[in-house]
């Protein structure tokens, strides 16, 4: 039986808030508990050693006055003020959000959110409740949203604003599907490792300049990738073998790779790369890494030297969607499932089909279909897309 009276129902927002000690939230529910008051919604939050603690609760309006003086009179040896709101009618519980945005950047300032917030306001979209993600190497911010008009138009101001303020805002689904994510697959060269393969094995043929140029043009999308990768692999003709050793032994992961992987793993993610680079030179370090799909091209050799020609189909655009989707299937995982991270033109029917599509710095060609965008040079970013505050993250 409740303590409310039909005919003094109300309904409150008690709240306590002061220092974080052990046995403040005991306290709290048992005084309530003490006028056998029915709850319908409860937050609690700690930040910065200070607790905040509420309770939407049915009351008798009568004993407002005696409810509160017990929670001061228990609570006060915490240090806690307590303050309750009456109002007549049931709001009901909070309504779920709609949308999650991620706000990163190196510093994030209260400009920053009131800009954000009142761009959001602009759609007559509600901020339900703001969480930090991180600090440091960046600082990352979530904020659960209900959105009521058209996402894409919401999408398209938070883009500009991104790029007037100078940091990378992200907006996704809320609920299920964003929590439902376990393959993720990565580009290779200038996403998963800091330079390009191609780059690295024509600096030993002193074609260096030359395939970079063409590389860019790939990228942005002015070349057809397949033409430009034999045109690329042409001037590797007549190199050793050994060089594929050597090039492997150079690769630079991109910062945050490691952690990014192995917290991922943890998880429960298979993790996949797709790359337009050469098999020869990432097994090694798939094998490091402790992949689970890896899928690239194959450098032709003959005599213990480089041909200058790749042996089967290539890893263009169009194969690296189909790698995807045939990973997802392999896992058992709807494509909805899926994450999917790279940065140039080749990337975008890949990016296009997962369930979430990352550019990371990304060409201007792939920025316009992904899904969200990042533009710092840390792989960890895509953890705090995925709403993986940094006391979750696995390091060594």
């Amino acid at each position: 039986m409740s303590c409310v009276d039909t005919l003094n129902e109300s309904f409150a927002v008690i709240t306590a808030s002061g220092p974080d000690k052990p046995g403040v939230s005991a306290a709290f529910f048992r005084v309530l508990a003490s006028y056998n008051i029915e709850l319908v919604d409860v937050e609690q939050a700690i930040f910065s050693g200070r607790i905040s603690l509420a309770a939407y609760a049915h009351i008798d309006a009568a004993r407002v006055k005696d409810i509160e003086r017990g929670l001061k009179n228990t609570l006060s040896i915490y240090g806690q003020s307590i303050t309750i709101m009456v109002e007549e009618g049931a709001r009901g519980s909070r309504p779920r959000s709609t949308h999650v945005l991620v706000v990163l950047g190196s510093r994030v300032t209260a400009h920053d959110v009131s800009s954000l917030a009142q761009t959001l306001a602009n759609f007559n979209a509600n901020i339900d409740r703001i969480r930090g993600l991180s600090s440091k190497p960046l600082t990352g911010i979530e904020f659960f949203v209900t959105l009521e008009g058209s996402e894409d138009t919401v999408r398209a101001a938070l883009t500009q604003l991104s790029g007037e303020l100078g940091i990378d805002i992200a907006i996704e689904r809320a609920g299920l599907q964003r929590r439902s994510k376990r393959l993720i697959c990565f580009d290779c060269d200038s996403t998963l490792i800091t330079g390009e393969v191609i780059e690295m094995l024509a600096a030993h043929a002193g074609k260096e300049a030359e395939v970079a140029a063409v590389t860019e043009r790939a990228m942005r999308g002015e070349l057809d990738f397949e033409d430009s990768l034999r045109e690329r692999v042409a001037t590797l003709a007549g190199l050793p073998e050994s060089v594929i050793a050597k090039t492997a032994a150079g690769i630079e992961l991109t910062p945050g790779v490691r952690t990014t992987i192995r917290t991922l793993k943890h998880m429960g993610y298979r993790v996949a790369v797709v790359s337009g680079g050469f098999i020869q030179v990432l097994e090694g370090l798939a094998r490091e890494l402790d992949l689970d799909y890896v899928r690239a091209n194959t450098l032709e050799i003959e005599d213990g030297k480089l041909t200058g020609r790749v042996v089967g189909k290539v890893v263009d655009r169009k194969a690296k969607e189909e790698f995807l989707r045939e990973f997802a299937a392999d896992s058992g995982l709807q494509m909805s499932q899926t994450v999917a991270v790279g940065d140039g033109a080749n990337d975008i029917d890949m990016i296009a089909a997962a369930g979430l599509g990352i550019a990371f710095n990304a060409k201007p060609a792939l920025r316009e279909v992904a899904d969200a965008s990042v533009n710092h040079p840390y792989m960890d970013e895509v953890l705090q897309l995925l709403g993986i505050p940094s006391e979750e993250i696995v390091v060594d």
